[in-house]
């Protein structure tokens, strides 16, 4: 018993040690088969807009955020991905770069940055129903490196 327990051992540690070579695919090739990334796609939500106390500090792209460029903060859509964001209730639209993680709020979809809200809305409208469509992911990243 003691024999076949340390024979197990053994052979399970040689089986995670032994390595087979794997195919390097790069996040703006492999988002591409995900059927949710691709470009006219688009998703229904709430917008919302953040400014003031994050401009200047770095997004999780690794670029500065400026509340006065056109960008945007969703949970999914890879960095530098390019969507139309348009207010349902008055028919503006603004195109944007995501280029940050977020909105961290229940129930809501996108952060716009200030510049690019107020585009669509007034910046005291503060929640949008807004459809998002994908327009560009030629140049997305996972991170910046």
């Amino acid at each position: 018993m003691k024999k076949l327990i340390l024979v197990i051992i053994i052979a399970a540690t040689l089986v995670g040690c032994s390595s087979t070579p794997k195919k390097t695919v790069s996040y703006s090739q492999s988002h591409v088969k995900n059927s949710r990334f691709k470009t006219g796609n688009t998703i229904k939500g709430k917008a919302s807009w953040y400014g003031d106390y994050f401009h200047g500090k770095k997004t999780a792209s690794g670029e500065k955020y400026n509340m006065y460029n056109l960008t945007a903060a969703n949970k999914t859509l890879p960095f530098g991905t390019i969507v139309r964001v348009k207010n349902l209730d008055n028919g503006k639209s603004v195109k944007v770069k995501i280029n940050d993680r977020g909105p961290y709020v229940k129930g809501r979809m996108i952060d716009l940055s200030r510049a690019a809200f107020k585009k669509i809305a007034p910046l005291g409208a503060g929640v949008l129903n807004v459809e998002v469509t994908i327009l560009d992911t030629s140049n997305t990243f996972r991170y910046k490196h």
